[in-house]
């Protein structure tokens, strides 16, 4: 019998709710209903507002606490958590004797082989990936999840001991976690999801519990470059990654070639030149992801994988060219940090396409790099005002500023400012949630409003 077989044998005498219908959660309550389990779900919407899922939902035998108050009736045995819903909403069912977990935390519990964590407030998704293309050049059979979009749980009872699985995390799945990865690796630490959290404090202690269960052979990798990241402290082995100073334990930067140092014995992995997806932020996400795969994967399947792949989407990612002007969409920034990021992988100035929904994150950083880096700003959205007072706030020259009502719009715009020769760049520095599901539905929409013009 698996562990997954086990833990859910252990429930076919409790009552469990699960909140959240959308697609996500839809494989954990497959799961739970075909072992048998008395499944309620709790969701803030209305039957017909789930449409089509509460059919789906409905067949499968569920019992339904929906609409506003769906929090209210909690006190199953056991709660599965969807990451969306912060755990202070289900302190009184806790304190009730609920057992609070998530489908991410069951993942953990039983799951078969070594997993390796990634997490981070920028350069998480490109880092993940990036771990899983060289695993996989390397010969292993890789299953890749988690908040980077695919549910991990379903695919349990397919994994072998020889396997990895790697995961992006996100703070949200994060808070409350009892289990960490074999290997976990933190990008950076900025303010992030303000909105989610209270404050900067909850959001680094919801990142750190990735290390916090870590055993003594087990190992952190972490960037030496950023304030925060640099001043955590592992629970196990700690591998460190910088562009500023030479490591005896790490990936770094010198002369721009790329080093790796076991026990103070370095040698040369790579040019930086070589690196094929662009800007100085990517040199960090390739620096973190040979780090996490030291032990796994040789150095030549490392340079394979670095010089060939071409980006994920929605990352600085080439739509086309039109007229002479070169379109990009960076749907993925949902931060000034992210923002910044993409604007300086650029070698001239830009017109950006930016604003979204508010997370109540700070914004004055932006204001110098987009004078810097910008020739015209084009600004839609919920933080389209906080992003047009920190750029006339900022010392330099200012550049024009165009407040539109939507994204159709915003790209009319850009292209009827734009002459041969200009990038334009959709790079929103906020969350897409004012408007969209998540970034990806942003990036498709922008995607096809360039193509089309």
């Amino acid at each position: 019998m698996t562990a997954l077989e086990q833990y859910l044998g252990g429930l076919s005498d409790k009552r469990v709710g699960v909140i959240g219908a959308g697609v996500s959660n839809m494989p954990l309550i497959r799961m739970l209903r075909a072992a048998g389990v008395c499944v309620t779900v709790h969701d803030k919407k209305t039957p017909t507002e789930l449409g089509d899922g509460y059919a789906t939902l409905a067949t499968l035998g569920v019992d339904f606490v929906l609409g506003e108050h769906y929090l209210e009736a909690l006190d199953e045995d056991v709660i599965f958590r969807t990451p969306g819903v912060h755990p202070r909403f289900l302190e009184n069912a806790r304190q009730n004797g609920s057992e609070i977990t998530s489908e991410m935390e069951l993942f953990f519990a039983v799951c078969p082989c070594p997993i390796i964590g990634i997490t981070g407030s920028d350069g998480k998704t490109t880092t993940t990936t990036l771990v899983s293309e060289m695993l996989k050049h390397a010969g292993y059979t890789v299953h890749l999840g988690g908040n980077i979009g695919t549910p991990l749980l379903p695919r349990v009872n397919e994994m072998q001991e020889r396997d990895l699985a790697v995961v992006e995390l996100s703070s949200f799945q994060l808070m409350g976690m009892r289990h960490s990865p074999h290997i976990a690796a933190i990008t950076n630490l900025t303010p992030n999801h303000l909105d989610y959290h209270k404050d900067f404090d909850e959001y680094v202690q919801a990142k750190t519990a990735i290390y916090l269960n870590q055993k003594a052979d087990d190992r952190l990798v972490l960037n030496l470059d950023d304030e925060v990241t640099r001043s955590l402290h592992a629970s196990g082995n700690l591998f460190c990654t910088s562009k500023t100073q030479e490591l005896a334990n790490g990936v770094f930067l010198k002369d721009d070639m790329l080093y790796i140092s076991e026990d103070g014995t370095r040698r040369a992995l790579m040019s930086a030149a070589d690196i094929r997806i662009p800007g100085a932020h990517n040199v960090y996400n390739m620096m973190m992801a040979a780090a996490v795969v030291q032990g796994y994967v040789p150095d030549d399947d490392i340079r394979a994988v670095a010089t060939t792949f071409g980006g994920v989407e929605h990352r600085i990612e080439f739509v086309r060219e039109k007229d002479g002007v070169k379109y990009y969409n960076d749907s993925i920034a949902s931060s000034p940090t992210r923002t910044i990021a993409g604007l300086e992988s650029f070698q001239q100035k830009v017109i950006l396409i930016a604003g979204g929904y508010d997370k109540h994150i700070p914004y004055d950083v932006l204001g110098g790099p987009i004078c810097t880096h910008v020739k015209t700003l084009i600004l839609t959205g919920a933080t389209a005002p906080k992003i047009r007072d920190c750029v006339l706030a900022a010392e330099g020259e200012h550049p024009p500023i165009i407040e539109v009502p939507d994204l159709e719009t915003a790209v009319r715009e850009a292209q009827a400012q734009a002459q041969s020769g200009d990038m334009v760049i959709m790079s929103p520095a906020s969350a897409s949630f004012d408007r969209f599901k998540n970034f990806m539905e942003r990036g498709k929409l922008f995607k096809s409003l360039v193509e089309a013009l």
